[in-house]
Parts: structure tokens; C-alpha cells; sequence
């Protein structure tokens, strides 16, 4: 219905199914009042006319989330004039490789932060202005909701009355489309063939719903108050490539890949309707241009199943016996039976469902089934109630941190996006983390927390408000591990449940953990025998005990592989260019009497620590053994010492038996397989290539 029209003007198709009630409701939403803010009926005016509305820069939120990226990609390639600037803070949902289609393109930029920090909306509205909003961000998934509900209030009511907020104050937004959910009407009564139309009563039965239905309340009075040119969708669900598998499709996809149980809640015949995302993509692409101003447009199909249904075709296309592949398991608090919308309303701006069902699963499949390594360790998110942790509430300060700007919104000199909390600051590792850091324009603070004392660490997580935390804390033994064999409790606090009251803490709080362990927890055995060229992998289990430190880090290195936010990083006899360090292991053994000859893996700190920080941001986690390929042995070393150092040098050997009697524990000798980390990182040099240009050669005698 246009604004202005009276009631009898209305096709009385459209509403013969509505209540009086609906009807006034649907003047109410899609009208303009009476006596409108003036700036509103200007704006209005402006953009009623029937000629498509065409948009210049678009701020897109959530652009790394599964329906946003879609949408962002679509629009990057399909309109190269439109400037589209993505913001998203990556939380556990989101990911950057979602952008890896436009990430190249000059149309494309972009920016890691939160909307809840005012100044960053404020800042990005003006300094790219932008004129056009599709607000896609949001906590969306329902069983996080019933745990963290305030989680859900915090980003879709506030983060929500942040951008509106800001659109008011910059007078520059032409089209602000909000993104809601089919969930805000409640439960559709299974027995009924009419879906909800947009004029229908909202009546959420969760807490994501609410806070849906809550962020809907503000853009409608922002709308009316202020005259702000929104547009609200409310759509069924989406599946396809890229969505993160705490939602149904994806996790049995992946559940039916490792061959384990498809739980169903309760007993399976609640009724949905499912999208293919490439055609929501589209109807987004739509709604930008051919959206009405003030109304709402449900993006919705007819076709539905049950969630018993979907499984069933899940267990087809993997050729699974259903009976024995599902697994019936206790219903959420409410869950509501149906949901069922009227699509008709956009269908009549002229979009329409393109993929039938089995072709959109059969792609889905495929695209799991080519990357099943997309989001890392899911093994939370496939349980059947996942409580995914969610990210704290950051403050102003740390949202500019990562955009990189002053409070001044001029542009700040340090524009990498990130802060990190490093533990370690006395140790030799961390020292060299603070200089990188320094250097590179990476804002940080050290830890002033124990790493045993949980309270301490979420005080500093607080303060420094981090978007990682690195822990180079530890205790290696005082001058050397001998140390840990008299002093087992202290190993034991510090490099067990200190690292792992780390690794829970940073859990809880959404941050990933980059944790700086060893790769002294192998010997050669018959299956890697030394000299041979195979090398301990990621996935081994430890095989050397030693030394008491080296079963201490062993031990926690198996448990934090249960902890999906850490990255662990096996460094094994660290080398820097700095060759006065004492814990250096070139000016090690240059002092020794005497020294074994045994080929190992080593890392070269000053070649891998920047990939330390760069794996940070790529958002690695899991195991990687953090080592230059190859070996390199004691002698090998010495020879390049005498000829790059000192060409009087001389050293003498002695045998594994011979040092056996001036140690107190056995050392560990092994070589670790690098192919994963030069996977990652093809430019890695191996040991000796990188101990001759990172060390050597600097500190070459003339």
C-alpha cells in the first residue's frame, strides 16, 4: 500500500487474512504520519519515485558472516561502481575467507570492529561516506541464546541503537536496511496454508527473537521520529556454502562426514522453510533497489520441511541408514513448531526463488565436503546444544584500535587493526614480541596477572581490552631445565595451570590464544629415526619423558587440544641474531666444553616470530610445529660460527653417554615435519638457510 493511500485503495487480496487489528498495524509501519518530521517527508519524497534507488558507498555489518558475505560478494562483482566497505569483528561465527572473492577488488574495503563503539560508526559514516547501511549484524543462533542472552541484547538492541543513533547525527543515510528474522512472529499454526505477512503481530519466543524484535521496535521509531529512510526484511533460513556449522544443515553435513550422529531435538517435525543463499543474495540485491522506504519485506519460500525431513535427505546424499544415523535428543526450552511467511510482497518487486532444494543441498554438501577445515575446530559447535563462548563487550578505545583511528577520527599512524595482551614480558620471547610489536605499530601491553590466578587475567583482559592474547610465559628451567627435575610443583603451576587458566579465561572471552610451546617433546624412534628426513607431525603424540619440563609441556599441549581458540606453536632450541644472548642456542653451545652432534629442528626467532604475529591474524589455531624445515647439527652450527664469527674457534665432541653424566635430565633430539607451516607460509627458508641470512651474515666478522 503506498503512504497516503486510503484503506479502500488496497487489494483486498493482499489482506483479506489480516485482522482489523493487522490492517491499522500495516497504516501504522508503511504509512507516513499525519504531520511527518519535515526533514522526514523530504527524505521520503525523495526516494518514493519508481525509478530503482542507486547507492554510491555502502557499509555493510556482519560482511564476514554467512548471509552478509554472500550479499557483499554479490554486489562487489555485480556493481564494480558501488564502493562496498564490509565491517565485522570476526567473532566465532564470522570469518575473512568468507570475503576471499572480494578482497582483491578496488570496490572493496575492509575494516575489523564492533558497531556497539559509537565513534567507529560515527567515524566510518563520514570519513568513506557512506550513504547506504545493510545492517546484517547479529548474534543469531537460538541455543546461544538461552545461555547468553545478554550477549544478544548487547549487539542486536544496542549495536542496532549505535548505527541508527549515528545515521541521525550524520544526516547522510539515504537507505538503511535492517535485517530481521521470520522468528519475530512467533509460532505459525501447523493446520494453516496462510503465511505471515509483514503487517502481522510480532510475538518473539526466544531471546534471540526478542532482541530481533527489539532492534525492529527502534528502526521503526527512528523511522517515524527522525524520518530515517529504513527498510526492515524478515526472512526464512538460509543454508549453503560458508555458514558456520552451529545451524542445522551445516552441522549434519559435517556430523555425517566424520561419520557420527545427527541429533535431532525433540522428536523432529518442527517445520521450516529453507533458502538457498545465492537467491537470498539476490533478494537482498532487490530489496537495495527496489525497496520501499518505511516498509518491511519478507524473504520467504512456501516449500518447507521438517527438521526430521532434512536429516533424512542428509542421510541420502551420504548414503547413511537414517534409523542408525539419527539420534533423537531433548528438545530446547521452547521451539517453536513453524515458522511461515507471505512472500508475496516481494516477489511483486520481481524477485523469486531460484535453486529447488536438492540442488541447493547437493551444493552444500560438495562445498563441506571440499573445505572441511573452513572454520578450524568445530567439535563445540556440532555438539547438539552448543554455548558457544561470546567476545566481551568492548569499549570505544578498543574499537578504534582496530579501525586504527584517533578519537579525533584523523587517521592514526598505527593502522594494523589489532592490540594485543602479551604474558612473558621478562622471558626472552616476549621481550622480542614487545620490540616487533613496537616496531611494526601493533599497540600491546604486557600481562601484569600470574597466569595462575584467574582473577588477575580477566583484570588484564579488561583493561588492555585485546583483540589477542599471546602467552610466552613459562618456566624453562633456571640456567636450564635441569631446574624443572627439583622444582616440579613450580613447572607444574606455571606451565600447566597457568597456561591453561590462559587458555579458559580467553576462551570465555571470544579471544584467540597464540601460545608459544615446544617441540621437545619427541625423540627419534624407529618410525623417525634419525637422519632420515621424517619428521614428528602436528598430529603425533608426544613420545619423550625425559625431563620432568618436557612432560609438563606435553601434557598440556594434549589438553589444550581441546580448547578450539588456541594456537599452539612447537618452537624447538630458539636462535636469534642476538648472538650475547645467553638462552640463544648458538652462544649455548659456543660455551659449552663440549657438545653432542645430533641433527634437530630448531626455530629462527627472527624469521618467525613476525609469522607468529601474521598467523594472529589469519586466525590460526591448533597444533603447528613452529620450526624452519629441515635439521641442522651442533657441528654444522660450529662450522658456521668459526667461519661467519670467530675463525679461530674450536670445539670438542662428546657422545649421548659422555653428557649423560654432567646433566641431570636427558635432552630431547628430533626433527619435526615444517610442510604444515610452509603450507602456510611458502617464503619460509629452511634452518640453515635462514640461521645464514638472519643470523650470520649480520654478525659477520670481517
Amino acid at each position: 500500500m503506498a503512504c497516503g493511500q486510503s484503506m479502500t485503495k488496497v487489494n483486498f487480496t493482499e489482506v483479506e487474512h489480516l485482522t482489523v487489528f493487522n490492517l491499522f498495524l500495516s497504516e501504522f509501519l508503511f504509512c507516513t504520519p499525519a504531520t511527518p518530521h519535515p526533514e522526514g517527508r523530504q527524505k521520503r519524497r525523495m526516494s518514493s519515485g519508481p525509478a530503482p534507488y542507486v547507492p554510491r558507498n555502502i557499509l555493510i555489518t556482519g560482511a564476514a558472516g554467512f548471509i552478509a558475505s554472500h550479499v557483499t560478494n554479490r554486489l562487489v562483482k555485480n556493481h564494480p561502481d558501488y564502493r562496498i566497505v564490509a565491517l565485522d569483528k570476526l567473532d566465532y561465527c564470522s570469518n575473512v575467507k568468507n570475503l576471499g572473492p572480494s578482497r582483491s577488488s578496488s570496490n572493496f574495503k575492509f575494516v575489523k570492529g564492533d558497531i556497539v563503539c559509537a565513534d567507529l560508526v560515527n567515524h566510518l559514516l563520514v570519513a568513506e561516506d557512506i550513504d547506504t547501511i545493510m545492517h546484517f549484524a547479529a548474534q543469531t543462533h537460538v541455543d546461544n541464546s538461552f545461555g547468553n542472552s545478554f550477549e544478544f541484547t548487547n549487539n542486536n538492541i544496542y549495536g542496532t541503537h549505535v548505527l541508527l543513533e549515528a545515521c541521525k547525527v550524520t544526516k547522510r543515510i539515504k537507505r538503511f536496511i535492517h535485517v530481521s528474522t521470520d522468528e519475530v512472529y512467533g509460532e505459525t499454526d501447523l493446520d494453516t496454508d496462510i503465511g505471515n505477512p509483514e503487517a502481522s503481530q510480532l510475538l518473539p519466543t526466544n531471546p534471540y527473537s526478542a532482541t530481533k524484535a527489539g532492534a525492529e521496535m527502534l528502526v521503526m521509531a527512528y523511522h517515524r521520529s527522525y524520518g530515517l529512510p529504513t527498510i526492515t526484511t524478515r526472512g526464512n533460513n538460509v543454508y549453503g556454502p560458508n555458514q558456520f556449522p552451529e545451524k542445522l544443515i551445516p552441522k549434519f553435513i559435517l556430523l555425517a562426514m566424520k561419520g557420527e550422529q545427527l541429533p535431532i531435538h525433540g522428536d523432529g517435525s518442527n517445520v521450516r522453510s529453507y533458502l538457498y543463499c545465492e537467491d537470498v543474495a539476490e533478494a537482498f540485491e532487490v530489496v537495495l533497489h527496489k525497496g520501499v522506504i518505511g516498509h518491511v519485506y519478507n524473504i520467504g519460500t512456501k516449500k518447507e520441511r521438517s527438521v526430521l525431513d532434512v536429516a533424512e535427505d542428509i542421510c541420502k546424499l551420504f548414503r547413511l541408514d537414517s534409523k542408525q544415523a539419527i539420534n533423537f535428543v531433548h528438545d530446547r526450552p521452547f521451539n517453536d513448531k513453524r515458522y511461515f511467511l507471505d512472500d508475496q510482497k516481494l516477489k511483486k518487486l520481481g524477485w523469486e526463488e531460484r535453486t529447488p532444494w536438492e540442488e541447493g543441498l547437493r551444493r552444500t554438501m560438495e562445498w563441506y565436503t571440499k573445505n572441511p577445515g573452513w572454520w578450524g575446530d568445530v567439535s563445540a559447535a556440532l555438539h547438539p546444544h552448543p554455548r558457544i563462548s561470546m567476545i566481551a563487550f568492548p569499549n570505544d578505545d578498543q574499537c578504534f584500535l582496530q579501525y586504527g583511528c584517533d578519537k579525533d577520527c584523523s587517521p592514526a599512524s598505527k593502522s594494523s587493526g589489532l592490540k594485543f595482551l602479551i604474558y612473558g614480558r621478562t622471558g626472552w620471547i616476549g621481550g622480542l614480541l614487545g620490540k616487533l610489536c613496537k616496531d611494526g605499530g601493533i599497540e600491546f601491553e604486557y600481562g601484569k596477572g600470574r597466569l595462575q590466578d584467574r582473577k588477575t587475567l580477566m583484570e588484564d583482559i579488561r583493561r588492555v581490552q585485546p583483540t589477542h592474547v599471546f602467552n610466552a610465559a613459562g618456566v624453562t628451567g633456571r640456567p636450564n631445565v635441569d631446574w624443572c627435575e627439583s622444582h616440579k610443583v613450580e613447572t607444574i603451576r606455571t606451565n600447566v595451570l597457568g597456561t591453561l587458566t590462559l587458555a579458559d579465561v580467553c576462551k570465555e572471552q571470544g579471544l584467540l590464544m597464540m601460545n608459544f610451546a615446544t617441540g621437545c617433546i619427541f625423540e627419534y624412534d624407529e618410525e623417525h629415526p634419525e637422519g632420515s628426513g621424517v619428521g614428528f607431525k602436528e598430529e603425533d603424540k608426544p613420545n619423550f619423558v625425559g625431563s620432568f619440563y618436557s612432560k609438563t609441556k606435553a601434557m598440556v599441549e594434549e589438553l589444550l587440544r581441546e580448547y578450539e581458540n588456541v594456537c599452539t606453536l612447537r618452537v624447538r632450541m630458539p636462535i636469534s641474531s642476538d648472538l650475547s644472548n645467553p638462552r640463544n642456542f648458538i652462544t649455548k653451545i659456543a660455551r659449552y666444553n663440549k657438545v653432542v652432534n645430533i641433527p634437530n629442528s630448531m626455530t629462527v626467532l627472527d624469521e618467525l616470530l613476525p609469522i607468529s604475529i601474521e598467523m594472529a591474524k589469519r586466525n590460526c589455531r591448533g597444533i603447528w610445529n613452529f620450526t624452519n624445515p629441515g635439521v641442522v647439527s651442533h657441528n654444522e652450527i660450529l662450522e658456521m660460527y668459526r667461519d661467519y664469527i670467530d675463525p679461530g674457534f674450536e670445539w670438542v665432541n662428546f657422545n649421548l653417554e659422555e653428557q649423560a653424566k654432567v646433566i641431570v635430565a636427558p635432552r630431547s633430539n628430533n626433527e619435526l615435519d615444517a610442510s604444515k607451516l610452509k603450507k602456510e607460509f611458502p617464503e619460509l627458508l629452511s634452518i640453515k638457510e635462514s640461521i645464514i641470512k638472519y643470523v650470520f651474515e649480520p654478525n659477520k666478522k670481517s
